[in-house]
């Protein structure tokens, strides 16, 4: 990694790139200090160290949206809008004819992308404002003129964001949403290491103790990253014979290739979708004031708020309070649920069967047709429950070592999975540019 880096800075142009983004994200950096006019932002904070349940979407826009910045809602609108439109490709055939009509469709598509993002946030701030003004932590007070001030400021820095990373794809390294998400989930990282040392290595109580926790604590960290850079590059190879056919007085085809089916075909977006649905019911319940169980006289709707709490999970101190753990059970089922229903609507078996029967292409030993299409979803039903096991594996670490052990950190198996991602993607982006400005040079000589 570091010499892919070192290198691309001895190239002027990959280096100005880099340096581009760097300046984006340090803009970035700064709109997340810049408060939202009108909100007691320490309210804000505390109302998030009570209900340190939200760091899920906290850890998302680098803490801003605990500080409430004009970046508070940061760049989850145009993720939630890029997972709609991905899910209404499938539904509506418009949207299906311009994703499969080259560059030009995904242009249209990116454009409707950011419409509806523009909508999400308009829509998000608008709620936070309401919620905010009903619970008292305006410091105008509710008016027309102080909900329209906090509904514009994170609107327009939820679209900011959103062109900044555009910016970032254009004239940087490319990823620019990707990149600056990472960021954001970086830049967490110290405090957490920090929390982490201060805990269990000089809060121990010899210097054996800390050592120990502190080599466990490097273990855990470098061997879930191993893990999940297996599980990211982990991929089943189906090979593909294609056919040779006359074409005038020449004899062309007959080579052979090969259909790449990752074993983490879903990415990260199944345990994004569950620990959505988790979070969701925390986050209304929590600003109507209703607090998740905290004993046995309490209600049913608070003990099923605990049960979606990640935080109750895995706490063997009692059985009253390990029995929360059902929550992780539910999680990981919707999670292995998600995992299927994202690679059913991102890869068809039938479409590639299509084509490669088009092209002169067959599996060899399967013959085309209906038992193509069986074979592939034999094989894919197969790797995406690997690549879920490999996804609820990395998941569950942190919220054991949380529910067990106390080590709370705002970054999960999430915010991981995230980052091994985007640095490994945006490496093979950066080695990419540098392979073709090779191919250049040696035309030019």
């Amino acid at each position: 990694m570091f010499e892919t880096v070192r290198n691309a800075f001895k190239i002027k142009d990959l280096r100005k790139k880099i340096l581009y983004t760097f300046m984006v994200l340090i803009v970035v950096r700064i709109g997340c200090q810049l408060p939202v006019p009108g909100v007691d932002a320490s309210v804000i904070s505390r109302f998030f160290e009570e209900h340190n349940s939200l760091d899920f979407f906290n850890q998302l826009t680098g803490g801003s949206f605990s500080q409430m910045s004009i970046f508070a809602l940061n760049i989850t609108p145009y993720i939630t809008s890029s997972i709609i439109l991905q899910l209404l490709t499938i539904a509506i055939p418009r949207l299906e004819e311009l994703h499969k009509d080259g560059e030009e469709g995904r242009k249209k598509i990116a454009e409707y992308t950011r419409y509806v993002s523009i909508a999400l946030a308009i829509i998000e701030s608008a709620a936070m404002a309401i919620g905010f003004g009903n619970a008292g932590y305006l410091t105008e007070g509710v008016s027309f003129t102080s909900i329209s001030v906090i509904i514009v400021s994170l609107s327009a820095g939820s679209a900011v964001l959103m062109w900044l990373g555009e910016q970032i794809t254009e004239k940087g390294v490319g990823n620019g949403i990707s990149i600056i998400l990472l960021y954001n989930i970086v830049s967490r990282i110290p405090e957490d290491m920090t929390a982490l040392y201060e805990k269990f290595v000089s809060g121990a109580s010899n210097v054996t103790n800390g050592l120990l926790a502190a080599i466990i604590i490097l273990a855990v960290i470098i061997g879930t990253i191993v893990f999940i850079i297996i599980l990211s590059d982990g991929e089943r190879r189906i090979n593909v014979q294609y056919s040779k056919k006359t074409q005038g007085r020449k004899l062309i085809g007959g080579q052979s290739s090969h259909i790449p089916l990752k074993v983490n075909t879903a990415g990260v977006i199944p345990v994004i979708f569950a620990g959505s649905l988790f979070q969701m019911p925390i986050v209304i319940a929590g600003f109507a004031g209703v607090q998740p169980a905290s004993g046995d006289g309490t209600s049913i709707g608070q003990k099923i708020l605990k049960v979606l709490n990640q935080n109750a999970w895995c706490n063997f101190e009692s059985f009253g309070e390990f029995k929360y753990t059902l929550g992780l059970v539910i999680y990981v089922l919707l999670l292995i649920f998600f995992a299927y229903f994202y690679t059913s609507i991102t890869f068809n078996p039938q479409e590639v069967s299509m084509n490669m029967k088009k092209q002169g292409g067959f599996i060899p030993g399967i013959r085309p047709g209906k038992p193509t299409i069986e074979y592939l979803t034999k094989v894919l039903n197969s790797i995406v429950f690997i690549g879920a096991i490999g996804l609820a594996i990395v998941a569950i670490i942190p919220i054991f070592f949380s529910g067990a052990f106390g080590a709370d950190v705002s970054f999960g198996g999430t915010s991981l999975i995230i980052i091994v991602g985007v640095v490994l993607e945006t490496l093979k982006q950066i080695e990419s540019q540098m392979l073709v400005r090779h191919y250049r040079g040696f035309i030019n000589d």
